[in-house]
């Protein structure tokens, strides 16, 4: 092992560990158990802290392989930023400015996939900042399952990280937290990208703590 995926491992384990120490994070797998299998996995997105949380959720070994998809623009904004994100954190920058991006994030994120690496990405492709539980979900995961039909799509949905770490917040807040896995959501043959994203999205609101009460008492 490299000097660098030796740092990158310590990282990893450093943050689990206070992420698991400041939001005492409980993972709940609801429909999936964990699995050493290639997995994306689909989450809501309220925080720059979600995919850590989300991370710090998984096995030791399923952690290690998997790495978070995010914003170009936001984790290059400084010197700073960009080693936490490339070196430390192992993550896959995609340019979400459609009109000046040099590079294709599908050919990124498919790359990243043909490593062996498992993915975390948000479809929702920015922080949700409004009133509503999710926000329409962009057409990555469609183009993602129709490219990998091979690995298995995971709803999650991280539950109170918002208020852990709100928007502008340096420091953490200690607030409980939880991260509910949901049941693999399959690309069926034919299947319209609009029909597939109204299913994913609604597979991942299924899990919110709103939506499992009316379940729970329906």
């Amino acid at each position: 092992m490299n000097l660098k995926a030796m740092m990158r491992r310590s990282c990893a384990m450093l943050l689990a560990g206070l992420a698991r120490g400041i939001t005492g994070v409980r993972p709940i797998w609801q429909g999936c158990s964990p699995s050493d299998r290639q997995r994306i996995y689909f989450a809501n997105h309220c925080s720059h802290g979600d995919f850590i949380l989300l991370s710090s959720s998984l096995p030791p070994r399923e952690r290690e392989r998997t790495r978070a998809v995010a914003g170009a623009d936001y984790w290059k904004r400084n010197k700073l930023r960009h080693i936490l994100a490339k070196d430390l954190l192992n993550t896959v920058l995609v340019d979400r400015n459609w009109v000046e991006r040099a590079d294709d994030p599908m050919v990124i994120m498919l790359d990243a996939l043909t490593q062996g690496s498992s993915l975390i990405v948000f479809p929702e492709g920015t922080r949700n900042m409004t009133e509503e539980p999710l926000l329409r979900f962009r057409s990555g995961l469609y183009n993602l399952a129709l490219a990998r039909p091979d690995v298995e799509l995971v709803p999650c949905w991280i539950e109170n990280m918002s208020r852990v770490l709100p928007k502008g917040a340096f420091l953490p807040v200690p607030l409980l937290c939880r991260v509910v896995f949901g049941t693999p959501v399959v690309l069926e043959p034919n299947e319209d990208r609009k029909d597939f994203l109204a299913r994913a999205r609604q597979s991942l609101l299924d899990l919110s703590p709103e939506r499992q009460k009316v379940l729970n008492h329906g």
